[in-house]
């Protein structure tokens, strides 16, 4: 499994202040049967707790059966599939904590906050994990984490990591936003659009904090609305058979539509440029149709026509560069108004900073 990351040398990694109102951290690992009690939003545990060891217990890294019987709630299928997606989001944090030391980004120039800051947030997203399994009833299974390819991809490299931070968490959110669709209750929104907005707060810290950015993107971040296709992306995260066995399939329903990179050398990955799109596992099985390579930005999305046997587009110039994330999907109607249309996809293009775009050509098709 192979990706190309490419820091470019324009994206500095220059000297920051401290993490401003970060809580004092605490190295000390509560109890397990404390641990097990703790009610997110109730307790520091998910917010400053700083050691190596996730603040969770050992049973709560597995998947957890069904204890009664009768049909799961209406919302079951969501709630998994959110489950396996902030256990890939927790494990990105987590092998920082294990896999690198504050002294690799002191040594880059920044502040020594920076390695509370990444505890801080890999106590957040453990949180977030704890808040779906307490939503999921007890006639539910529960999802655990799988073993994760990101030691493979990020190399212990602290430099990777920090770009590599900005793209999970833009995933993150844009999978989230998608999510509410497919909620049954105004609770279940609300709580949806909460953890959207840590997310969102993530995403800051690394632009801010770490590439000294702007975070003024636009009114509005970008909406894509089949979040399971967003999941399914970061299947490529998973080491293959790794997930637990009582694990429902993730996401579900799961399309397996083909990934899509694109050619670094041929595209600024920028709004009028043209595009050539890859897809490394394997070409959609293009018939007698019409197809559009359909660019979402903000609240609005583009179709621009396109042409399998010359595979080359160009990114709406309308989009306004500098800001946000295009999300790209190739579809059989145009502006691909149902999850069906869609045959490849997606592709995340990062305008912010959009030096790192380019970085992550291949990061969709892993």
């Amino acid at each position: 499994m192979k990706m190309r990351i490419i820091l470019s040398a324009s994206v500095s990694f220059g000297l920051v202040l401290p993490v401003l109102g970060l809580p004092n951290p605490n190295s000390r690992l509560l109890s397990p049967s404390v641990i097990a009690s703790v009610v997110p939003g109730e307790s520091s545990l998910f917010a400053t707790y700083s050691g190596k060891a996730p603040p969770i217990t050992d049973e709560d890294l597995k998947a957890i059966p069904a204890t009664a019987s009768g049909e799961p709630d209406p919302e079951n299928r969501m709630l998994q599939n959110l489950m396996g997606g902030e256990w890939v989001v927790w494990a990105f944090y987590q092998y920082a904590m294990e896999a690198l030391s504050a002294s690799d980004f002191t040594k880059l120039g920044l502040s020594n906050s920076t390695y509370a800051g990444i505890a801080a947030m890999r106590d957040n997203e453990i949180g977030h994990a704890r808040i779906f399994q307490e939503r999921l009833g007890d006639n539910s299974v529960k999802p655990g984490p799988c073993k994760y390819t990101f030691k493979e991809i990020v190399k212990n490299n602290p430099k990777t990591w920090l770009a590599f931070q900005v793209y999970i968490e833009i995933s993150s959110m844009a999978f989230l936003t998608g999510m509410i669709n497919q909620a049954e209750f105004n609770n279940s929104k609300s709580i949806l659009m909460a953890i959207s907005q840590t997310e969102s707060r993530h995403n800051a810290w690394g632009l801010s904090e770490v590439l000294k950015t702007s975070l003024l993107t636009g009114p509005s971040d970008t909406v894509y609305p089949y979040a399971n296709q967003i999941l399914d992306g970061m299947n490529g995260f998973i080491v293959p058979g790794s997930c637990p066995s009582e694990s429902p399939t993730w996401p579900s329903p799961r399309q397996s539509l083909p990934m899509m990179g694109f050619n670094p050398n041929t595209t600024t990955a920028r709004p009028g440029s043209d595009i050539e799109f890859l897809f490394p596992k394997g070409k959609p099985d293009f018939g007698g149709k019409d197809y559009y390579a359909v660019f979402y930005h903000g609240l609005n999305n583009i179709s621009v026509p396109y042409d399998p046997k010359q595979n080359r587009v160009k990114i709406p110039h309308e989009f306004g560069t500098d800001a946000g994330l295009i999300i790209a999907n190739i579809a059989d109607e145009p502006h691909a108004p149902t999850a069906e249309s869609v045959v490849a996809g997606p592709l995340f293009l990062l305008e912010q900073p959009w030096q790192l775009a380019k970085s992550f050509s291949f990061a969709n098709s892993l």
